[in-house]
C-alpha cells in the first residue's frame, strides 16, 4: 500500500499553538504531511502582510517534527500544489467550511479522488487577534 500524503497550508506567522495543534491533527491522518507556507502575496487574504518573513516561516514549519516536508505555497489555489505533490487529504481550519473557496476545493478536489478535511482551529490563537493585540501596544 502505498504512502498516504496529506496537505496543509497556511500563513504560519506569529506561530502560535492553534499552528502546532494543525499540524499535528494534519498528520495523524496521513502517512506523510507537506506543509505550504504562503507568500507574502498570497497571504493578502488576511488583510494584513505577514510580520515574520517567509524564509523564517518555512524554517520553522520545518523543524516541526510533525511536517516531513515544507513547501512555498505561491497561492492560495491549492491545485497547483496537488499537481506538485499529489496528495491524497487536504487539511484546512474549520473557518473555512462553508465558504465559496471552500465549496470550489471540495467540488476540484472531489473529482479527483482527494479527501477535504477540516480541522478544529484553536479558538483563541489565530494571528489576526495577535495582529490586533500587538498592532495596539
Amino acid at each position: 500500500m502505498s504512502q498516504l500524503i496529506g496537505y496543509a497550508s497556511g500563513v504560519f506567522d506569529l506561530f502560535h499553538i492553534g499552528h502546532l495543534n494543525l499540524l499535528k491533527q494534519a498528520k495523524a491522518q496521513c502517512d506523510y504531511l507537506v506543509a505550504g507556507v504562503l507568500t507574502d502575496e498570497a497571504s493578502c487574504h488576511k488583510g494584513f502582510p505577514p510580520a515574520i518573513p517567509l524564509h523564517e516561516r518555512i524554517e520553522v514549519v520545518r523543524s516541526m517534527s510533525c511536517v516531513d516536508e515544507a513547501i512555498v505555497d505561491p497561492t492560495l489555489e491549492n491545485l497547483d500544489a496537488w499537481q506538485q505533490i499529489g496528495f491524497h487529504r487536504l487539511f484546512k481550519g474549520d473557518d473555512w467550511r462553508g465558504t465559496p473557496r471552500a465549496d470550489r476545493w471540495e467540488s476540484d478536489f472531489g473529482t479527483l479522488g482527494v479527501e477535504v478535511i477540516y480541522l478544529p482551529n484553536t479558538p483563541h490563537a489565530p494571528s489576526t487577534n495577535l495582529h490586533r493585540l500587538i498592532n495596539h501596544l
